[in-house]
C-alpha cells in the first residue's frame, strides 16, 4: 500500500478563526448551525462538511456568502472523509467550543485558531485522512517576568474575561 503525504493550507481571512475537526453524520452542518445562532447569534460563518459514504458530497451552510465558499473550497482541498472546517467573524472560538464538543456527531476538534493554519493529510488507496495540524509557529524562547505581567494584564482588559 502506498501513502503519500501532504500538507493542506487552510485559507480565511485576517478578521476570522477558523475551526477545524472530524464528524460522522450528515446531521453536522444543520447541529453546528444551530448550536452556533443560539449560542452567538451574531457570529458569522461558514461551515463545510464532507461525507464519507453515499453520494459523499460536500455539504454546507452558514449565514456568509464569502466564509461559506471558503469552508467550501478548504474542505475541498482538504479532501478527507467526515472533515469539517467552521470559519468564523464577529466571535471566537472560546465563544463557541464548550458547546460545539457537546455536539453529538463531532468525533474530534483539531484546531481553533486564527493563526496561519496547516491540515495535515494522508492519502492511501482508499481516500485521504486528517494526522493533525499545524496552528501557528514555533516558539521562539521562554517568557520571562515582563512577558508574564503583560499576559496577566491582556487577560484582565478582555472585557468580562477575569476581573
Amino acid at each position: 500500500m502506498n501513502i503519500k503525504f501532504e500538507a493542506v493550507d487552510i485559507k480565511f481571512p485576517e478578521d476570522c478563526n477558523v475551526i477545524v475537526g472530524q464528524s460522522h453524520f450528515i446531521k453536522t452542518v444543520e447541529d453546528i448551525y444551530e448550536t452556533i445562532v443560539t449560542t452567538v447569534p451574531g457570529m458569522k460563518f461558514g461551515l463545510a462538511f464532507n461525507e464519507a459514504s453515499g453520494p459523499r458530497l460536500i455539504r454546507f451552510d452558514g449565514n456568509d456568502e464569502e466564509l461559506t465558499n471558503l469552508a467550501i473550497e478548504n474542505a475541498k482541498n482538504v479532501g478527507a472523509g467526515h472533515f469539517f472546517v467552521l470559519i468564523i467573524r464577529n466571535g471566537y472560538p472560546i465563544n463557541i467550543l464548550p458547546r460545539l464538543k457537546q455536539v453529538q456527531e463531532i468525533v474530534n476538534i483539531y484546531a481553533a485558531t486564527a493563526n496561519p493554519l496547516q491540515v495535515l493529510v494522508a492519502e492511501t488507496d482508499l481516500g485521504r485522512g486528517v494526522m493533525g495540524v499545524v496552528d501557528g509557529q514555533s516558539p521562539l524562547g521562554v517568557e520571562g517576568e515582563e512577558d508574564k505581567k503583560k499576559r496577566y494584564e491582556f487577560l484582565r482588559n478582555i472585557t468580562g474575561y477575569k476581573k
